[in-house]
């Protein structure tokens, strides 16, 4: 993937979705079968105000988005990435500041993607706040369906 590419993925992902782009969610690297993305904190994004943590749906939707940008990495800039399943298992609370997550991944076929996704603090990388497995549909540019 030359650097065009590269700028043009990471443009898409940060202003070309709005919800990501509603989200504040920003693509910080993307190369063969590897993503990574950042979430910066805001305060309506708390799910939980007594504990308080990040609203779960929030990771999920970093987790989600990252999964699909690394399946995308694998093809062609003019081939589509949909979510057909993505499994979330939470490990700790998300707290009140920016959250990261970095999406492996494990295969793409001809219609079929799948990706390993982590998200973690960068304050504290070792500690998982979550995992997902996604499942991504892959249409490829001469694919009419």
């Amino acid at each position: 993937m030359d650097d065009d590419s590269v700028a043009r993925i990471k443009e898409f992902f940060s202003q070309g979705i709005p919800f990501n782009r509603f989200l504040g969610l920003e693509l910080l690297e993307i190369s063969g079968g590897r993503a990574q993305m950042r979430l910066p904190f805001r305060d309506d994004l708390v799910g939980d105000p007594f504990r308080p943590a990040l609203h779960g749906g929030v990771i999920a939707t970093l987790l989600d988005a990252t999964g699909g940008a690394a399946v995308w990495s694998m093809l062609n800039l003019s081939d589509r990435v949909s979510t057909i399943d993505i499994r979330v298992d939470y490990f700790r609370p998300g707290r009140l500041e920016e959250l990261h997550a970095v999406g492996t991944v494990r295969r793409v076929g001809g219609r079929v993607g799948v990706a390993s996704i982590r998200a973690f603090h960068p304050s504290q990388p070792d500690e998982t706040v979550a995992e997902a497995m996604g499942v991504f549909n892959v249409r490829r540019d001469a694919d009419p369906r």
